[in-house]
Protein backbone atom coordinates (compact mmCIF):
# COMPACT_ATOMS: atom_id res chain seq x y z
CA UNK A 1 0.00 0.00 0.00
CA UNK A 2 1.22 3.50 -0.77
CA UNK A 3 0.32 6.75 1.52
CA UNK A 4 -0.39 10.29 -0.91
CA UNK A 5 -1.11 13.78 0.14
CA UNK A 6 -4.37 15.44 -0.42
CA UNK A 7 -4.15 19.33 -0.57
CA UNK A 8 -6.13 22.18 -0.40
CA UNK A 9 -6.72 23.05 -3.72
CA UNK A 10 -6.98 26.03 -5.38
CA UNK A 11 -10.23 27.43 -5.60
CA UNK A 12 -9.62 30.94 -7.64
CA UNK A 13 -7.35 33.09 -9.13
CA UNK A 14 -7.40 35.42 -5.74
CA UNK A 15 -7.82 32.69 -2.85
CA UNK A 16 -4.92 31.21 -1.10
CA UNK A 17 -6.76 29.69 1.77
CA UNK A 18 -9.80 27.96 2.91
CA UNK A 19 -11.82 27.29 6.40
CA UNK A 20 -12.31 23.62 6.94
CA UNK A 21 -16.15 23.56 7.62
CA UNK A 22 -17.11 19.76 7.80
CA UNK A 23 -15.25 16.63 7.17
CA UNK A 24 -17.90 14.49 4.89
CA UNK A 25 -15.83 10.83 5.66
CA UNK A 26 -14.07 9.88 8.76
CA UNK A 27 -10.74 8.53 8.91
CA UNK A 28 -10.49 4.81 7.48
CA UNK A 29 -13.55 5.41 5.57
CA UNK A 30 -13.58 3.88 1.68
CA UNK A 31 -13.56 6.55 -0.86
CA UNK A 32 -13.70 6.65 -4.62
CA UNK A 33 -11.63 9.18 -6.87
CA UNK A 34 -14.22 12.86 -7.05
CA UNK A 35 -16.04 11.20 -4.26
CA UNK A 36 -16.71 14.37 -1.67
CA UNK A 37 -14.77 14.04 1.15
CA UNK A 38 -14.79 17.97 2.58
CA UNK A 39 -16.82 21.18 2.53
CA UNK A 40 -14.45 24.16 2.17
CA UNK A 41 -15.21 28.11 2.69
CA UNK A 42 -13.66 30.73 1.03
CA UNK A 43 -14.11 34.25 0.70
CA UNK A 44 -15.98 34.09 -1.97
CA UNK A 45 -18.25 30.98 -1.74
CA UNK A 46 -18.63 27.53 0.35
CA UNK A 47 -18.29 24.15 -1.48
CA UNK A 48 -17.22 20.50 -1.29
CA UNK A 49 -13.91 19.11 -1.86
CA UNK A 50 -13.50 16.04 -4.01
CA UNK A 51 -10.60 13.22 -2.99
CA UNK A 52 -8.13 13.25 -5.71
CA UNK A 53 -7.61 9.30 -5.41
CA UNK A 54 -9.52 6.41 -4.54
CA UNK A 55 -8.62 4.32 -1.67
CA UNK A 56 -8.58 4.47 2.19
CA UNK A 57 -9.10 8.04 4.17
CA UNK A 58 -5.87 7.11 6.56
CA UNK A 59 -5.03 10.15 8.21
CA UNK A 60 -7.40 13.62 8.81
CA UNK A 61 -4.60 16.39 9.24
CA UNK A 62 -6.79 19.61 8.94
CA UNK A 63 -9.17 19.55 11.67
CA UNK A 64 -13.00 21.32 11.35
CA UNK A 65 -12.51 25.20 11.63
CA UNK A 66 -8.85 25.02 10.55
CA UNK A 67 -8.10 27.84 8.28
CA UNK A 68 -5.17 25.75 5.81
CA UNK A 69 -3.23 27.51 2.74
CA UNK A 70 -3.68 26.73 -0.96
CA UNK A 71 -1.45 23.33 -1.32
CA UNK A 72 -0.60 22.78 2.10
CA UNK A 73 -1.67 18.72 3.06
CA UNK A 74 -5.37 18.63 4.42
CA UNK A 75 -5.15 14.29 4.09
CA UNK A 76 -3.41 11.09 3.74
CA UNK A 77 -4.98 8.67 1.91
CA UNK A 78 -4.13 4.97 1.34
CA UNK A 79 -3.95 3.82 -2.34
CA UNK A 80 -3.44 0.46 -3.82
CA UNK A 81 0.64 -0.36 -4.93
CA UNK A 82 -1.36 -1.58 -8.39
CA UNK A 83 -1.62 2.12 -9.67
CA UNK A 84 -0.20 3.68 -11.75
CA UNK A 85 3.59 5.15 -10.65
CA UNK A 86 3.20 8.09 -12.27
CA UNK A 87 -0.38 9.01 -10.66
CA UNK A 88 1.43 7.79 -6.85
CA UNK A 89 4.32 10.10 -7.72
CA UNK A 90 2.07 12.75 -8.59
CA UNK A 91 0.18 12.70 -5.52
CA UNK A 92 2.88 12.43 -3.08
CA UNK A 93 4.52 15.65 -4.31
CA UNK A 94 1.71 17.61 -5.54
CA UNK A 95 1.99 20.28 -8.04
CA UNK A 96 0.35 23.50 -6.39
CA UNK A 97 -0.24 26.22 -9.80
CA UNK A 98 1.62 29.49 -7.96
CA UNK A 99 -0.08 32.77 -9.09
CA UNK A 100 1.59 34.96 -10.18
CA UNK A 101 1.90 38.59 -8.85
CA UNK A 102 -0.90 39.85 -11.50
CA UNK A 103 -3.21 37.18 -10.77
CA UNK A 104 -3.03 38.16 -6.91
CA UNK A 105 -5.07 41.31 -7.80
CA UNK A 106 -8.61 41.07 -7.09
CA UNK A 107 -11.18 43.36 -9.44
CA UNK A 108 -12.75 47.07 -8.87
CA UNK A 109 -15.47 45.49 -7.34
CA UNK A 110 -13.76 42.67 -5.12
CA UNK A 111 -15.36 39.47 -4.40
CA UNK A 112 -14.73 39.56 -0.89
CA UNK A 113 -17.68 38.44 1.32
CA UNK A 114 -15.43 37.48 4.89
CA UNK A 115 -14.23 39.05 7.45
CA UNK A 116 -12.16 37.10 10.13
CA UNK A 117 -13.13 38.15 13.98
CA UNK A 118 -10.16 38.86 16.41
CA UNK A 119 -6.98 36.25 16.45
CA UNK A 120 -8.75 35.19 20.06
CA UNK A 121 -11.06 32.75 19.10
CA UNK A 122 -14.60 33.88 20.65
CA UNK A 123 -14.94 29.52 21.20
CA UNK A 124 -12.19 29.92 23.98
CA UNK A 125 -13.54 32.98 25.63
CA UNK A 126 -17.33 31.87 25.74
CA UNK A 127 -17.15 27.61 25.52
CA UNK A 128 -18.98 27.53 22.20
CA UNK A 129 -18.24 24.87 20.47
CA UNK A 130 -19.87 26.09 17.15
CA UNK A 131 -18.11 26.62 13.84
CA UNK A 132 -18.83 29.88 12.30
CA UNK A 133 -18.11 30.55 8.48
CA UNK A 134 -16.18 33.73 7.38
CA UNK A 135 -19.35 35.09 6.51
CA UNK A 136 -21.27 34.91 9.63
CA UNK A 137 -17.96 35.92 11.29
CA UNK A 138 -17.90 39.14 9.07
CA UNK A 139 -21.73 40.02 9.88
CA UNK A 140 -20.78 39.62 13.29
CA UNK A 141 -18.26 41.58 13.23
CA UNK A 142 -19.97 44.46 10.90
CA UNK A 143 -23.15 44.62 13.21
CA UNK A 144 -21.09 45.07 16.45
CA UNK A 145 -22.90 41.19 17.71
CA UNK A 146 -20.60 40.02 20.70
CA UNK A 147 -19.21 36.43 20.71
CA UNK A 148 -21.79 35.67 23.68
CA UNK A 149 -24.55 36.89 21.85
CA UNK A 150 -23.30 34.64 18.75
CA UNK A 151 -23.15 31.56 21.13
CA UNK A 152 -27.18 32.29 21.78
CA UNK A 153 -28.21 32.81 18.08
CA UNK A 154 -30.11 29.23 17.82
CA UNK A 155 -28.61 27.81 13.93
CA UNK A 156 -31.02 26.18 11.38
CA UNK A 157 -28.29 25.08 9.22
CA UNK A 158 -26.75 21.43 9.36
CA UNK A 159 -25.92 20.28 12.45
CA UNK A 160 -26.74 23.36 14.00
CA UNK A 161 -24.80 25.63 12.16
CA UNK A 162 -24.97 29.10 12.12
CA UNK A 163 -26.12 30.60 8.15
CA UNK A 164 -26.36 33.66 7.41
CA UNK A 165 -30.44 33.89 7.74
CA UNK A 166 -29.69 33.24 11.82
CA UNK A 167 -27.71 36.26 12.01
CA UNK A 168 -29.47 38.86 9.90
CA UNK A 169 -32.94 37.94 11.76
CA UNK A 170 -31.32 38.33 15.13
CA UNK A 171 -29.69 41.54 14.30
CA UNK A 172 -33.54 42.76 12.53
CA UNK A 173 -35.44 41.91 16.31
CA UNK A 174 -32.86 43.17 18.15
CA UNK A 175 -33.05 46.80 16.27
CA UNK A 176 -36.85 46.33 16.83
CA UNK A 177 -36.91 45.82 20.58
CA UNK A 178 -34.14 48.86 20.77
CA UNK A 179 -31.69 46.35 22.45
CA UNK A 180 -29.06 47.89 22.42
CA UNK A 181 -26.24 45.28 22.39
CA UNK A 182 -24.46 46.41 19.54
CA UNK A 183 -20.86 47.00 19.97
CA UNK A 184 -19.01 49.92 18.01
CA UNK A 185 -16.33 49.21 15.45
CA UNK A 186 -12.91 49.24 16.69
CA UNK A 187 -12.50 53.40 16.77
CA UNK A 188 -10.70 56.28 19.04
CA UNK A 189 -12.21 59.46 19.55
CA UNK A 190 -9.88 62.03 18.79
CA UNK A 191 -11.50 65.15 19.80
CA UNK A 192 -14.60 65.53 17.14
CA UNK A 193 -12.74 63.26 14.68
CA UNK A 194 -12.92 59.55 14.63
CA UNK A 195 -9.76 57.36 13.88
CA UNK A 196 -11.12 54.14 12.58
CA UNK A 197 -8.79 50.76 12.17
CA UNK A 198 -8.93 49.07 8.73
CA UNK A 199 -9.45 45.40 9.26
CA UNK A 200 -7.70 42.55 7.58
CA UNK A 201 -9.71 43.11 4.57
CA UNK A 202 -10.03 46.10 3.68
CA UNK A 203 -5.80 46.33 4.17
CA UNK A 204 -6.04 43.93 1.16
CA UNK A 205 -8.22 45.45 -1.06
CA UNK A 206 -5.81 48.64 -0.53
CA UNK A 207 -2.76 46.98 -1.59
CA UNK A 208 -4.88 44.77 -3.91
CA UNK A 209 -6.10 48.16 -5.82
CA UNK A 210 -2.64 50.18 -5.38
CA UNK A 211 -0.91 46.92 -6.77
CA UNK A 212 -3.10 47.09 -10.17
CA UNK A 213 -2.68 51.01 -10.58
CA UNK A 214 0.80 50.12 -10.11
CA UNK A 215 1.23 46.85 -12.81
CA UNK A 216 -0.95 48.38 -15.25
CA UNK A 217 -0.78 52.16 -17.16
CA UNK A 218 -4.09 52.74 -16.79
CA UNK A 219 -6.34 54.99 -19.36
CA UNK A 220 -10.11 55.66 -19.72
CA UNK A 221 -11.73 56.76 -22.98
CA UNK A 222 -15.36 57.94 -22.30
CA UNK A 223 -18.47 57.33 -25.04
CA UNK A 224 -22.03 58.65 -24.84
CA UNK A 225 -24.48 56.43 -26.43
CA UNK A 226 -28.15 56.72 -27.34
CA UNK A 227 -30.25 54.00 -25.46
CA UNK A 228 -33.35 55.01 -26.71
CA UNK A 229 -34.09 51.63 -29.05
CA UNK A 230 -32.82 49.21 -26.27
CA UNK A 231 -34.97 51.61 -23.27
CA UNK A 232 -38.16 51.45 -25.97
CA UNK A 233 -37.56 47.12 -26.81
CA UNK A 234 -36.94 46.53 -22.96
CA UNK A 235 -40.26 48.68 -22.07
CA UNK A 236 -42.19 46.64 -24.90
CA UNK A 237 -41.44 43.60 -23.52
CA UNK A 238 -40.03 43.35 -20.06
CA UNK A 239 -43.99 42.48 -18.62
CA UNK A 240 -44.63 39.70 -21.32
CA UNK A 241 -41.33 38.21 -20.58
CA UNK A 242 -42.23 38.58 -16.86
CA UNK A 243 -44.87 36.81 -17.17
CA UNK A 244 -43.72 33.87 -19.62
CA UNK A 245 -39.94 33.42 -17.76
CA UNK A 246 -41.22 33.90 -14.10
CA UNK A 247 -38.11 36.74 -13.82
CA UNK A 248 -37.77 40.63 -15.12
CA UNK A 249 -35.30 41.39 -17.48
CA UNK A 250 -32.53 44.41 -16.97
CA UNK A 251 -30.53 46.48 -19.12
CA UNK A 252 -27.08 44.26 -18.11
CA UNK A 253 -27.57 41.35 -20.71
CA UNK A 254 -28.33 43.88 -23.47
CA UNK A 255 -24.50 45.03 -22.10
CA UNK A 256 -23.06 41.51 -22.09
CA UNK A 257 -24.37 40.98 -25.46
CA UNK A 258 -22.70 44.24 -26.90
CA UNK A 259 -19.37 43.58 -25.34
CA UNK A 260 -19.44 39.75 -26.59
CA UNK A 261 -19.72 41.14 -30.16
CA UNK A 262 -17.38 43.94 -29.91
CA UNK A 263 -14.88 41.43 -28.35
CA UNK A 264 -15.09 39.44 -31.36
CA UNK A 265 -14.42 42.25 -33.66
CA UNK A 266 -11.41 43.30 -31.44
CA UNK A 267 -9.66 40.26 -30.08
CA UNK A 268 -6.74 41.99 -28.98
CA UNK A 269 -8.94 43.75 -25.85
CA UNK A 270 -9.99 40.04 -24.90
CA UNK A 271 -6.25 38.99 -23.48
CA UNK A 272 -3.93 38.95 -20.61
CA UNK A 273 -0.40 40.05 -19.84
CA UNK A 274 1.87 37.64 -18.22
CA UNK A 275 5.54 38.98 -17.78
CA UNK A 276 6.43 40.11 -21.18
CA UNK A 277 3.96 37.95 -22.99
CA UNK A 278 0.78 38.37 -24.48
CA UNK A 279 -1.97 35.98 -23.59
CA UNK A 280 -5.05 35.99 -26.61
CA UNK A 281 -7.95 34.66 -24.77
CA UNK A 282 -10.10 32.17 -27.58
CA UNK A 283 -12.88 32.10 -25.18
CA UNK A 284 -15.22 35.41 -24.33
CA UNK A 285 -15.91 34.95 -20.36
CA UNK A 286 -17.30 38.27 -18.83
CA UNK A 287 -17.34 38.83 -15.24
CA UNK A 288 -20.05 40.85 -13.89
CA UNK A 289 -20.90 42.68 -10.41
CA UNK A 290 -23.56 41.81 -8.13
CA UNK A 291 -24.08 43.58 -5.16
CA UNK A 292 -24.32 41.88 -1.71
CA UNK A 293 -26.44 42.30 1.21
CA UNK A 294 -23.09 43.42 3.30
CA UNK A 295 -22.04 46.00 0.88
CA UNK A 296 -19.72 43.89 -0.87
CA UNK A 297 -19.77 43.07 -4.20
CA UNK A 298 -19.09 39.95 -5.92
CA UNK A 299 -18.27 39.32 -9.54
CA UNK A 300 -19.48 36.53 -11.24
CA UNK A 301 -18.37 35.22 -14.85
CA UNK A 302 -20.51 34.53 -17.88
CA UNK A 303 -18.32 31.69 -19.34
CA UNK A 304 -18.58 31.45 -23.19
CA UNK A 305 -20.99 35.66 -23.04
CA UNK A 306 -20.28 35.35 -26.89
CA UNK A 307 -22.97 31.50 -27.51
CA UNK A 308 -25.73 33.46 -25.76
CA UNK A 309 -28.40 35.54 -27.48
CA UNK A 310 -30.51 38.25 -25.12
CA UNK A 311 -32.99 35.43 -23.58
CA UNK A 312 -30.02 33.06 -22.46
CA UNK A 313 -28.17 35.70 -21.26
CA UNK A 314 -30.84 37.51 -18.78
CA UNK A 315 -31.59 34.19 -17.34
CA UNK A 316 -27.91 32.99 -17.08
CA UNK A 317 -27.25 36.74 -15.22
CA UNK A 318 -30.60 36.95 -13.38
CA UNK A 319 -29.36 33.01 -11.93
CA UNK A 320 -26.07 34.27 -11.03
CA UNK A 321 -27.05 37.46 -9.48
CA UNK A 322 -30.02 35.11 -7.04
CA UNK A 323 -27.25 32.99 -6.34
CA UNK A 324 -24.44 35.43 -5.57
CA UNK A 325 -26.35 37.30 -2.96
CA UNK A 326 -27.43 33.77 -1.46
CA UNK A 327 -24.05 32.86 -1.22
CA UNK A 328 -24.63 29.52 -3.30
CA UNK A 329 -22.15 30.30 -6.17
CA UNK A 330 -19.29 27.62 -7.05
CA UNK A 331 -15.93 28.57 -7.25
CA UNK A 332 -15.68 27.68 -10.90
CA UNK A 333 -18.07 30.63 -11.32
CA UNK A 334 -15.86 32.93 -9.84
CA UNK A 335 -12.91 32.56 -11.60
CA UNK A 336 -11.55 32.42 -15.71
CA UNK A 337 -12.75 36.27 -16.77
CA UNK A 338 -11.19 37.75 -19.94
CA UNK A 339 -13.22 40.88 -19.52
CA UNK A 340 -15.56 42.70 -16.71
CA UNK A 341 -18.21 44.91 -16.88
CA UNK A 342 -19.38 47.41 -13.37
CA UNK A 343 -22.56 48.94 -13.58
CA UNK A 344 -22.29 52.24 -11.78
CA UNK A 345 -25.36 53.28 -12.83
CA UNK A 346 -26.84 51.34 -10.43
CA UNK A 347 -26.12 53.30 -7.77
CA UNK A 348 -26.59 56.83 -9.73
CA UNK A 349 -23.07 57.44 -11.32
CA UNK A 350 -23.25 58.86 -14.33
CA UNK A 351 -19.39 58.11 -15.37
CA UNK A 352 -16.32 56.67 -13.81
CA UNK A 353 -12.63 55.39 -14.04
CA UNK A 354 -12.88 51.61 -12.83
CA UNK A 355 -9.82 49.62 -11.96
CA UNK A 356 -9.06 47.14 -14.28
CA UNK A 357 -8.93 43.21 -12.88
CA UNK A 358 -5.40 41.89 -13.46
CA UNK A 359 -4.47 39.71 -15.24
CA UNK A 360 -7.12 41.38 -17.44
CA UNK A 361 -6.01 44.93 -19.93
CA UNK A 362 -9.74 46.21 -19.91
CA UNK A 363 -12.97 46.83 -17.98
CA UNK A 364 -15.62 48.80 -18.94
CA UNK A 365 -18.24 50.90 -16.91
CA UNK A 366 -21.86 52.02 -17.88
CA UNK A 367 -23.30 54.82 -16.18
CA UNK A 368 -26.83 55.96 -15.29
CA UNK A 369 -29.43 56.09 -18.47
CA UNK A 370 -30.84 59.62 -18.45
CA UNK A 371 -33.40 61.71 -20.59
CA UNK A 372 -31.35 64.50 -22.36
CA UNK A 373 -32.52 66.58 -25.65
CA UNK A 374 -30.66 65.75 -28.74
CA UNK A 375 -30.13 66.16 -32.34
CA UNK A 376 -32.16 63.63 -34.60
CA UNK A 377 -31.01 63.32 -37.81
CA UNK A 378 -34.15 62.69 -39.81
CA UNK A 379 -34.69 62.52 -44.04
CA UNK A 380 -36.78 65.63 -43.80
CA UNK A 381 -33.62 67.77 -42.02
CA UNK A 382 -32.32 68.01 -38.30
CA UNK A 383 -34.92 67.66 -34.98
CA UNK A 384 -34.58 68.19 -31.64
CA UNK A 385 -35.60 65.44 -29.32
CA UNK A 386 -35.63 63.60 -26.17
CA UNK A 387 -33.34 60.63 -26.34
CA UNK A 388 -32.15 58.32 -23.36
CA UNK A 389 -28.53 58.38 -23.46
CA UNK A 390 -25.60 56.81 -21.56
CA UNK A 391 -21.87 57.00 -20.83
CA UNK A 392 -19.52 53.97 -20.86
CA UNK A 393 -16.28 54.46 -19.28
CA UNK A 394 -13.86 52.14 -20.53
CA UNK A 395 -10.50 51.84 -18.43
CA UNK A 396 -7.47 49.95 -20.46
CA UNK A 397 -3.85 49.27 -20.12
CA UNK A 398 -1.90 51.05 -21.87
CA UNK A 399 1.34 48.92 -22.24
CA UNK A 400 -0.25 46.74 -24.78
CA UNK A 401 -4.00 48.58 -25.50
CA UNK A 402 -3.49 51.91 -27.58
CA UNK A 403 -5.52 54.64 -27.37
CA UNK A 404 -6.85 54.16 -30.90
CA UNK A 405 -7.70 50.35 -30.23
CA UNK A 406 -9.42 51.49 -26.93
CA UNK A 407 -10.97 53.89 -28.05
CA UNK A 408 -12.74 52.40 -31.03
CA UNK A 409 -13.29 49.18 -29.04
CA UNK A 410 -16.12 51.00 -26.89
CA UNK A 411 -17.43 53.18 -29.79
CA UNK A 412 -17.95 50.10 -31.34
CA UNK A 413 -20.01 48.80 -28.12
CA UNK A 414 -21.92 51.62 -28.35
CA UNK A 415 -22.84 51.02 -32.02
CA UNK A 416 -24.24 48.06 -30.86
CA UNK A 417 -26.24 49.27 -28.39
CA UNK A 418 -27.30 52.62 -30.09
CA UNK A 419 -28.32 50.42 -33.44
CA UNK A 420 -30.18 47.29 -31.67
CA UNK A 421 -32.42 45.20 -33.81
CA UNK A 422 -36.22 46.34 -32.64
CA UNK A 423 -37.19 42.98 -34.04
CA UNK A 424 -35.32 40.81 -32.14
CA UNK A 425 -37.01 37.64 -30.99
CA UNK A 426 -37.01 37.07 -26.59
CA UNK A 427 -39.98 35.69 -25.93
Amino acid sequence: MATVEMVMPKMGESIMEGTILSWLKKEGDLIEQDESVLEVATDKVDTEVPATHAGTLKSILAREGEVVEVGKPIALIEINDNQEDDSIKDAAVPVTEQPSPEQEILQDVPALTSLILGSESSKEKTGDKRFYSPLVQSIAKAEGISAEELAIIPGTGKNGRLTKNDVLTFVKDRKTSSSDFSQAPAAIGSGTDEIIEMDRMRKMIAQRMLDSKNISAHVTSFVEADLTKVVLFRNKIKEEFRKKEGEGITFTPFFVMAIAKALKEFPMINISVEGDKIIKKHNINIGIAVALANGNLIVPVIKNADQYNLKGLSKKINDLATRARENKLHAEELKGGTYTLSNIGSFGNIMGTPIIVQPQVAILAVGTITKKPAVVETPTGDMIGIRHKMILSHSYDHRVVDGALGGMFVKKVADYLENFDMDTNVL
